[in-house]
């Protein structure tokens, strides 16, 4: 543990100001307080008092997890091979921001991590405090929970309580997910890094059915991957007409006015997962995960291979991030990277 508390005495001397400092310090003992509540699977499995559910839960969280490492290639170590009971709905709660009339996410820069589009708290108090400060600030705020996060190999991360309940399907998914962040990792780049994730979690999840013979539950995961793939779309959409429109030269409440046209259509398709007010952050986390989904499993198709893929997504990512490109999207070809234009 001693390296560990030296990484985050590191962090908070590079952070710079209160606030900075206070941020820091509550994701440092919000993370050291998740780590030390971790148990090896094994103690849960030989403790009496573990329940029968938490119990048959563990057991399958564990074969996941080898399938993980034996047939997809990901990192063979501690991390999911142990279990925390967090004690609260969710591990995280993510702020995204956006200015009114941007479809683009607020940076946020990290020492180590680099930049992403949100900024995490362990406390859902926190995280909306600094909600409301940023609405005061003008822009628009999205807080959402997070069952699970990473730390990109540094820690063994554990099972959690916010996700071992979830079905079998849906927690493979998000072991196979947070694993891959271990794989690849473009500093600065989330909508790169979440959206090979994402690819990772699906084709992960429907070898892994195909493989214990659960063709009921990979239908039904079919089904819902094609459901989160119609309302990626819509989203995507949306944001295209809206950055049009945000680019133009229509006055402030012209723009206003077909941003909450924008959000009826999105509510009138999709129902209440949609917020009611309109909400550019809102937009920029949906698309945070799903954006470049569709290039990578063209990249992915043309591998081969997992293992094939994981080199190119890795060449990729070594590429500095102007550069950072996929091409032939038109004819649904991925050659990799391309210049910018302009």
């Amino acid at each position: 543990m001693s390296w560990r508390h030296g990484l985050a005495a590191a962090v908070l001397l590079l952070a710079g100001g209160c606030e900075s400092i206070g941020y820091y310090r509550q994701a440092i003992e919000g993370h050291l307080g998740v780590m030390a509540s971790a148990r090896p699977i094994d103690a849960w499995l030989a403790d009496p008092s573990t329940s029968p559910a938490l119990r048959e839960r563990l057991e399958t969280a564990r074969r996941i997890r080898q399938y993980a490492s034996r047939e997809l290639g990901l990192p063979d170590n501690g991390s999911y091979l142990s279990y925390a009971d967090l004690g609260r709905p969710f591990a995280v709660w993510n702020v995204f921001a956006a200015e009114e009339f941007s479809v683009e996410p607020k940076k946020e820069c990290f020492p180590f991590a680099g930049c992403v589009s949100y900024r995490g708290f362990f406390s859902e108090e926190e995280a909306r405090r600094h909600a409301v400060q940023l609405r005061a600030a003008g822009y628009d705020v999205h807080v959402a929970g997070v069952a699970a996060y990473s730390t990109l190999g540094w820690f063994d991360d554990p099972l959690l309580s916010s996700f071992i309940l979830y079905s079998d399907a849906q927690l493979a998914r998000l072991i196979f997910h947070e694993l891959a962040h271990q794989v690849v990792y473009a500093s600065g780049d989330s909508t790169f890094n979440e959206s090979f994730a994402v690819v990772i979690e699906e084709e992960g999840v429907r070898r892994w059915l195909e493989a214990e013979g659960r063709s009921a539950e990979l239908a039904a995961f079919r089904a819902a991957q094609a459901r989160r793939r119609e309302f990626a779309a819509g989203v995507e959409a949306a944001r295209e007409r809206l950055k049009s429109i945000y680019s133009g030269s229509l006055s402030k409440e012209g723009m206003l006015e077909l941003k909450r046209g924008e959000f009826a259509r999105l509510r009138a398709e999709y129902g209440a997962i949609v917020p009611a007010e309109p909400n550019n952050a809102f937009l920029a986390s949906i698309s945070l995960y799903t954006q470049l989904v569709p290039q990578f499993e063209r990249l992915l198709a043309e591998s081969g291979s997992l293992e094939t893929f994981y080199l190119r997504v890795r060449e990729l990512a070594a590429t500095k991030a102007e550069y950072r490109r996929f091409s032939g999207t038109q004819d649904g070809r991925t050659a990799g990277r391309t210049r910018p234009s302009g």
